[in-house]
C-alpha cells in the first residue's frame, strides 16, 4: 500500500519520540537531550491535590460502620501535613524533569512568566499548589492564581448556566454507557468487592444504587455503589497518611483490601463523569485553560491543582484512559496528574503526547524521595482520534478535535 510522505513522516517522529520518551522515561544522571531529538517546548499538567481527610466528618452517615471512623487532627477535606510533603516529593521530581528538559534553569529562578498556575478555590487544591510551587522554585514566589473561594469557582466546578448541562441528557448519557442488566451487573460484577467492604465495616451493605438526574448537573448515582466509592476512597486516605494499619479500616483493612475497594472510585466517574455529554461540559473551562497554553498563551509550563473530577472529565473529554501506579485502571490517586507535551522535531513540525503521573500507595505513605532510580509511575497515554500510536500526536490535529469539542459538544 502506498503511504503519503506526510503519513511516512509522522510514523518516523512516532517511532523517534517513543525512543526518546524525554520526560516519562529517565535514567540516572541522565544529561539534556541531544539536538537532534525532539525539544519539549510546553507542558501543561492538571494534578489533583494531596491526601486529605473525608470531605465530612464522619465520612459515612452513622450506622453505616460498625465503630466510629478515625479522627484526624485536620479539618474535615484540607490537605494535610502528610499531604503536602507527598506534593513536595513529587515537586522535587518533577524539577528534574523539567530542568532535563530545558523548560526550567539548573539553580535560580525562572524568568517571569515562565510558569503558569492556577487552583479551584477550595483550600486543600490551593495548598497543594503551593506547596508544589514552592518545592518546584523555591523562594521565587510564583504566583498560584485561584478564586477567593469555592462559591466564587466557575472553572473547576462549573454547573448550572456556566456548564450548561441538561439534566434529564445527562443521565440518558449515563444510562446509555450500562451493560445488559443495568446497574444490577454492575453490582453482580463487584460482589466480592462488596463482601470485602461489608467485613471491614462490620455492617451489611446493601449495594442496591440508582441513577438520578440532577438539574443543571451531572447525575447522581445512590445507594451502595456511591457508599462503597465514599468509604473506599475514605480507607484509602488513612493508609496514605501514613496511619497505623491497626487504625486503617479499624484494623481490619489490609492495602489488598484496599486496593479491591478502590475499584467502586472509577465506577462513580465513568457514570457520573465521563459520559461524553457531560464530560465535554464539565471539563470545557480547564481544556480551554490547557489548549490555549500549548497553543502558545502563558508560559512553558502550565500547571492546574484541582480534584480527581476534573481529572475525570478531562479523560471523559479526549476518552483517555490510565493506570496510575498500583490504583485501578482510570482512578485518580492523589497528587495523581494527567497532563501534556508539546514537542518540536528537528524539522519544526509539533507534537503533542499526553501522559499520566502518580506516587504508588506506599511511595506517598511512607514519603520516600522519588528518584531516577525509584520514580513515580509516568507513562503516555494514547489520544482517540488522534493515532493510534501513543508517541505522538500532530498539534494541528490536537488542536482542531479540542476546538471542535469546545465548540459543538456531543448533543
Amino acid at each position: 500500500m502506498n503511504r503519503s510522505p506526510s503519513a511516512r513522516r509522522l510514523r518516523l517522529v512516532r517511532a523517534a519520540l517513543a525512543a526518546t520518551s524525554l520526560l516519562c522515561v529517565s535514567t540516572p544522571g541522565a544529561a539534556a537531550p541531544a539536538k537532534d531529538e525532539p525539544t519539549i517546548e510546553r507542558v501543561v499538567m492538571l494534578m489533583r491535590h494531596g491526601v486529605r481527610p473525608s470531605t465530612k466528618f464522619p465520612a459515612t452517615p452513622a450506622g453505616t460502620t460498625k465503630d466510629a471512623w478515625p479522627t484526624w487532627t485536620t479539618p474535615a477535606g484540607d490537605l494535610t501535613d502528610h499531604g503536602a510533603q507527598g506534593v513536595r516529593r513529587l515537586a522535587e521530581y518533577d524539577r528534574t524533569l523539567l530542568v532535563r528538559a530545558g523548560l526550567l534553569p539548573a539553580s535560580g529562578c525562572a524568568a517571569t512568566g515562565t510558569i503558569s498556575a492556577w487552583a479551584s478555590g477550595s483550600s486543600r487544591a490551593i495548598k497543594t499548589g503551593k506547596a508544589f510551587l514552592e518545592t518546584l522554585q523555591p523562594g521565587c514566589g510564583v504566583t498560584l492564581d485561584h478564586p477567593a473561594g469555592e462559591e466564587a469557582e466557575d472553572q473547576f466546578h462549573p454547573t448550572g448556566a456556566a456548564s450548561a448541562i441538561d439534566g434529564t441528557r445527562a443521565l440518558a448519557a449515563s444510562q446509555a454507557q450500562l451493560p445488559a442488566g443495568g446497574l444490577a451487573a454492575v453490582i453482580a460484577a463487584r460482589r466480592a468487592e462488596f463482601a470485602a467492604l461489608q467485613r471491614i465495616v462490620g455492617v451489611p451493605v446493601d449495594p442496591a444504587s440508582k441513577l438520578r438526574a440532577t438539574e443543571g448537573d451531572k447525575p447522581d448515582l445512590k445507594g451502595g455503589l456511591s457508599f462503597a466509592s465514599t468509604a473506599g476512597q475514605t480507607l484509602l486516605l488513612e493508609y496514605l497518611e501514613g496511619m497505623p494499619m491497626d487504625q486503617v479500616g479499624w484494623g481490619r483493612a489490609s492495602k489488598a483490601d484496599i486496593r479491591a475497594i478502590l475499584r467502586f472510585h472509577p465506577i462513580k466517574f465513568q457514570y457520573e463523569t465521563r459520559p461524553t455529554y457531560v464530560a465535554q461540559r464539565l471539563a470545557a473551562p480547564i481544556v480551554t485553560r490547557m489548549i490555549d497554553a500549548l497553543s502558545g498563551t502563558g508560559g512553558k509550563v502550565t500547571l492546574l491543582f484541582g480534584h480527581d473530577t476534573n481529572i475525570a472529565a478531562l479523560g471523559g473529554f479526549y476518552d483517555l484512559h490510565w493506570t496510575m501506579a498500583d490504583y485501578p485502571r482510570d482512578d485518580i490517586a492523589p497528587g495523581g496528574a494527567i497532563g501534556f507535551e508539546l514537542l518540536r522535531d528537528k524539522a519544526g513540525k509539533r507534537y503533542v503526547r499526553a501522559f499520566q503521573q502518580a506516587q504508588a500507595m506506599d511511595q506517598l505513605r511512607t514519603l520516600s524521595a522519588l528518584t531516577d532510580a525509584a520514580p513515580p509511575s509516568r507513562s503516555y497515554l494514547a489520544i482517540p482520534g488522534c493515532g493510534s500510536a501513543k508517541a505522538a500526536c500532530d498539534m494541528e490535529t490536537f488542536e482542531r478535535l479540542t476546538r471542535e469539542r469546545l465548540a459543538r459538544p456531543a448533543p
